[in-house]
């Protein structure tokens, strides 16, 4: 026979204190858990059909258990039900409706409930404590947090943070960087996620906001907001830039956060195993940040295209390679910092792309508007570089050139609307040459350019066009990157971007979603009519029954049907066909 386990009311207390502190979690979880095991092992002595609850004082460690039954006139089920006459014997006055207590003595657990009773308690206080970890260390994230090494398994680097264990993802951590185990070790919680196993806490070394509150430790003025640092760039292990702005005019924040002999930069490059830091002032001007993010190259002009969201820089010709720098480490550093795409230009290759496009866009006003070439060459270094331009502008603004006056700039326009009209129409007519259907040129923001473009890549209905995705119908083609060897081999292993059919219209993702979901408009609309249609299929086909059921005189079992009604049920069957596929 099993020896019972009890313990006494101050062991009790003493053991939900003692997994209380140990787990640091709240005491009245520890007593719930007791409560609840002591619930199930007394179901499984007295019957699991019963209702029984178990309270445990947690001041005092008295514990009371009972059974709960309602008081019923007839009874459905003995073990939660109990009639009039049995309940006045647990309370007199009892009534319909009512529910008991019903006490019951104390029980002994066995071996067998006593390790019920363990894992459940376990369970309980586990949950728990995952739950505290969870949501202490949620509201950290984004935080320096040091922890001793663990264990690396798989790459992966598992930290001892105290209360709870974090990891730092081979992805996340410092390339080439050596850690042991037992290594007191600095990351940013870089995110907590709830999981069954329990909270996982993933680190980062490799972030740019670990070095971002790096230097908030070591500069003072960082950390109490006089400096800020406005944005940050990372290769892990190699270099880095940061871009910062001083809120006081007597603070210089280059020279606050490069320290006295560089004591603060060269804490934080130690942490970050050697990794150079440029140090740049910030500025609101796009133009002078692009110049301080490329530093230390020299660069002679930069021009913006807010269409493109692109920076064409122009550096000189020898210093290119030091503006892109290794691997194009600097280029691609500051293009991040920036949160722009940078092109490099030298003046050589700057000067040959404007002479170029000066020619084609001289030679374009010479054919399209029949002027001469010193006209031509005119609009041109006055910013015109296409026929829309002089089309749709302001008179005065094309009156101002100088040698212009109104009737020129009438006639220009003029001249330029007809050479649009003549554009449109030509590609109107290769656009039905190549069997593009009416209905595209109905959908908004194509052009007959665009459809030209969309029936030579074989898009020529509105099935064509909807079974597109928006990448695939308007993104931009990426510039091949600028080689600073132009003898260099090409890498042929890297897949081809063509880019989106109408990649280089310039939509946007807004406008490309627009369009696709217009083409698949007609989709839909058989839709409404497809209830009614069944509905009327359903009710066809019952009274098709109702007839097949129904006797049939002997007059009526062979009538010969004439040709016409032949013909007519044929047709009206053929016309059914379509809307019963719809249904």
């Amino acid at each position: 026979m099993a020896t019972g386990v009890t313990a006494n009311r101050a062991e009790l207390i003493a053991i939900a204190n003692s997994v209380a502190s140990e787990k640091m979690i709240d005491k009245a979880i520890v007593v719930e858990a007791m409560e609840d095991a002591i619930q199930r092992a007394a179901r499984t002595r007295y019957g699991q059909e019963m209702d029984i609850r178990a309270k445990l004082d947690a001041n005092n460690g008295d514990l009371r258990l009972w059974r709960v039954v309602e008081v019923v006139e007839v009874v459905d089920d003995i073990y939660k039900q109990v009639d009039v006459d049995g309940a006045q014997k647990l309370q007199p006055g009892a009534s319909v409706g009512d529910y008991l207590v019903d006490p019951l003595p104390p029980i002994e657990f066995g071996r067998i409930q006593a390790q019920a009773a363990k894992q459940t308690i376990f369970q309980k206080v586990r949950d728990a404590e995952r739950e505290r970890q969870y949501e202490e260390y949620k509201e950290r994230a984004g935080e320096i947090i040091t922890g001793v090494v663990k264990r690396v398994e798989f790459g992966h680097i598992v930290v001892d943070l105290g209360r709870a264990e974090g990891v730092i993802r081979r992805d996340a951590q410092i390339p080439r960087e050596v850690v042991r185990v037992n290594d007191r070790i600095r990351s940013l919680i870089l995110k907590v996620v709830r999981e069954n196993r329990g909270p996982q806490i993933f680190l980062s070394r490799a972030h740019p906001d670990f070095m971002k509150k790096l230097f908030a430790q070591e500069v003072p003025e960082i950390y109490d907001g006089i400096i800020e640092i406005k944005a940050a760039a990372r290769d892990p292990g190699s270099r880095a830039k940061i871009g910062v702005i001083s809120h006081d005019s007597g603070i210089d924040p280059v020279g606050a956060c490069v320290g006295m002999k560089g004591s603060r930069v060269q804490a934080v490059v130690q942490e970050m195993q050697g990794e150079k830091i440029d140090i740049i002032p910030w500025s609101p001007d796009t133009a002078t940040f692009v110049v301080n993010a490329l530093q230390p190259a020299n660069v002679a002009r930069v021009v913006i295209d807010e269409e493109e969201d692109r920076i064409e820089v122009v550096v000189p010709d020898d210093q290119l390679s030091l503006a892109i720098g290794r691997r194009g480490q600097n280029v691609r550093l500051a293009s991040q910092l920036t949160a722009k795409a940078i092109d490099i230009l030298t003046e050589t290759d700057a000067s040959e792309k404007r002479q170029q496009e000066f020619v084609k866009n001289s030679e374009t006003f010479q054919n399209e508007l029949d002027v001469d070439e010193t006209l031509a060459q005119l609009m041109v270094a006055e910013g015109f570089g296409a026929l829309e331009e002089v089309a749709y502008v302001e008179l005065d603004e094309l009156a101002g050139i100088e040698g212009f006056d109104e009737d020129l700039a009438q006639e220009l326009q003029s001249r330029a609307q007809e050479a649009l009209d003549r554009r449109e129409q030509a590609n109107r007519e290769e656009r039905r040459a190549l069997g593009v259907e009416d209905a595209l040129a109905e959908l908004p923001y194509l052009t007959e350019a665009m459809l030209v473009t969309l029936g030579k890549k074989g898009i020529k209905t509105l099935d064509d066009l909807a079974d597109l995705a928006t990448d695939e119908l308007v993104e931009k083609k990426r510039p091949e990157p600028r080689r600073r060897n132009d003898d260099a081999p090409r890498r042929t292993d890297r897949p081809e971007n063509k880019g989106g059919v109408l990649g280089e219209y310039g939509l946007s993702d807004e406008q490309g979603n627009e369009i696709i979901m217009a083409a698949r408009a007609h989709w839909f609309d058989d839709e409404p009519a497809a209830a009614p249609v069944a509905a009327a299929v359903e009710a066809d086909a019952a009274a098709g029954d109702e007839q097949a059921d129904a006797p049939v005189a002997d007059d009526q079992a062979e009538l010969p049907v004439a040709d016409d009604q032949a013909d007519t049920s044929v047709e009206a069957e053929e016309a059914e066909k379509p809307e019963d596929r719809n249904a």
